[in-house]
């Protein structure tokens, strides 16, 4: 079971969902991954905590509705100083959604957009270090930003997270960065200039773990959700799109 306790600075940390029926996302993923849910209390505004195997993995928040924005889940990164981190995605190129926020003694959370305008989160570890396993079935496995701002974002994570940036394809038909390379790579960044429809703004995407791709995305059906992308191969394994039955989007991946 690849298991982690902190994550490396600049990876995606931890996840989050915001969904309009916490009760109905529990049991989704419960029965879709073997998610445990536990409530942390009234003192952390009705926060969810996911587990498998007794490990941390994912937390849920409620979406009131308040915000106009849809069911969603949200990627972070991990930073030694939130603060420092906003400020430095402030000057380039970002803006700040969020404000550093501690979270009892957990650690503080801050929310910015990059210059294609996605938002990504940023945790700064205090008791609550982030998901405990990496890359297995139920378990988030791939983090990846499709922006049509692609120069600008890859410089933007280089420098505000301090990504160690390498150059997995330059070509018109695949450009693609990943944050660290072989073994070691923890998120990909994707010119999607050609393919994202219009209106659509850049957003980072979760990919699950999946022993078995058909056969989750038969499960999601089943359980209420939809498929957005039928599962097919790629060097990559073989992956599928899907929402839960609040509709926030998620990705599949099995093999590789």
């Amino acid at each position: 079971m690849p298991q982690r306790d902190v994550a490396p600075i600049g990876a995606p940390c931890w996840i989050d969902l915001s969904t309009s029926d916490p009760d109905k996302s529990k049991a989704f993923y419960g029965k879709l991954f073997g998610w445990k849910a536990e409530d942390a209390g009234p003192e952390y505004g009705g926060y969810i905590n996911f587990s498998k195997d007794g490990v941390p993995v994912a937390g849920a928040m409620r979406n009131d509705g308040q915000s106009g924005m849809p069911d969603q889940w949200s990627v972070y990164l991990a930073s030694e100083n939130a603060q420092a981190t906003v400020d430095a995605a402030a000057a380039n190129g970002g803006q700040v959604v969020v404000p550093p926020m501690p979270v009892m003694e957990l650690g503080i959370m801050a929310f910015v957009t990059d210059p294609g305008q996605a938002t990504i989160g940023i945790w700064q570890p205090g008791l609550h270090k982030g998901f405990g396993i990496v890359a297995e079935p139920g378990a988030p496995g791939w983090f990846e930003l499709h922006t049509r701002a692609y120069d600008a974002s890859v410089k933007f994570y280089r420098d505000v997270f301090k990504w160690d940036t390498h150059v997995a394809g330059d070509s018109p038909e695949f450009r693609y960065t990943t944050l660290g390379e072989g073994e070691n790579q923890q998120a990909g960044i994707m010119d999607a200039s050609a393919f994202l429809p219009a209106g659509t703004p850049a957003s980072w995407s979760i990919y699950f773990g999946a022993d078995d791709t058909d056969k989750a995305l038969a499960r999601i059906v089943d359980l209420g959700g939809s498929i957005v992308q039928p599962a097919g191969d790629t060097p990559y394994g073989r992956l599928a799109q899907a929402t839960d039955p609040t509709g926030a989007r998620f990705k599949l991946v099995a093999g590789s």
